[in-house]
């Protein structure tokens, strides 16, 4: 299982890369091996201000749907356009071409309740 140690984690299988006041989305190996194969990506929050928790949009597998969770509280600035004719991406580079949003990040705090690539591998197995 890939959990690279430069990214911050949440329990909803969420990656987060903190890039200044931008935070970059998606969702983990793990979270993609679990949903099988990704069918669609949907995100309708752009241009929304939003809490660390609401739910930011949505990934469909071909066997479910599953919420996604923002890890953060702030503003969506972008939605991977490439999903939109792709989806796929999500499972064959989560950490990379797979990313799903961008976030103006509102509370720095909230960054240190992220967990680490060590606590995410415990709370996985």
């Amino acid at each position: 299982m890939n959990i690279p140690s430069e990214l911050k984690y949440t329990k909803d299988h969420e990656w987060v890369k903190i890039d200044g006041n931008t935070a970059v989305i998606g969702i983990t190996d793990f979270a993609q091996s679990e949903l099988g194969d990704i069918v669609f990506v949907d995100v309708d929050s752009v241009d929304e201000n939003l809490s660390a928790g609401e739910v930011f949009g949505s990934v469909e597998a071909v066997k479910t749907v599953s919420d996604l969770f923002l890890p953060l509280s702030g503003k969506v600035i972008e939605f991977n356009a490439d999903l939109e004719d792709a989806p796929e991406l999500v499972n064959q580079d989560p950490y990379g071409k797979g990313w799903i949003i961008k976030l103006e990040i509102a509370e720095d705090a909230e960054i240190s309740d992220l967990l680490s690539a060590e606590n995410y591998q415990s709370l996985i197995g």
